[in-house]
């Protein structure tokens, strides 16, 4: 269950748009940040309560975006670029290196909870490929030699309790 006030920031959110079901996006943004990263099927019931929308279909709006995860993640999401672009420029090599040095293949998360590797198939960044965005910072021309330093910035700033 969710706490009574962030019930009541949803539905109060979701007020002023002529119909509430256009809030959805925001309240499933909202219910992830709570849960920890990821939408299990509470979150989803509570969403259709909230919105006042059939369950299935908060589930396909759920499924639908890249962003919202019906699954535990890791608290810091790696999407790597495997565009065409990426790819020419050596995104392979990249997530070789990734794969490698966290012990996970693509779409796990380690087992310390801290990372999780995903695929995603554009991050708009393509005249400065390869590109991989880590949590919410974006880093471009990325080379294998770069990723552990990347690693260890963000397992530093993990252990410091910046996101």
């Amino acid at each position: 269950m969710i706490p009574e006030t962030l019930r009541n920031e949803l539905s109060e959110h979701c007020a002023h748009y002529p119909s509430r079901q256009v809030g959805l996006i925001y309240v499933l943004q909202k219910l992830q940040e709570h849960y920890g990263g990821w939408l299990p099927d509470e979150a989803i019931r509570q969403a259709a309560d909230i919105v006042g929308v059939p369950e299935p279909e908060v589930e396909g709006v759920a499924t639908f975006y890249n962003w919202f995860f019906r699954e535990p993640v890791g608290k810091t999401i790696i999407a790597c670029c495997d565009s065409i672009s990426c790819y020419l420029c050596g995104c392979e090599a990249v997530i070789d290196r990734l794969k490698n040095r966290l012990g996970i293949e693509i779409g796990q998360t380690t087992p310390d909870g801290q990372f999780t590797l995903l695929p995603v198939v554009c991050l708009g960044n393509c005249d400065r490929a390869p590109s991989i965005l880590v949590g919410d910072t974006l880093y471009e021309r990325v080379t294998p030699e770069m990723v552990d330093e990347i690693l260890a910035r963000h397992s530093r700033e993990a252990k410091e309790g910046r996101p």
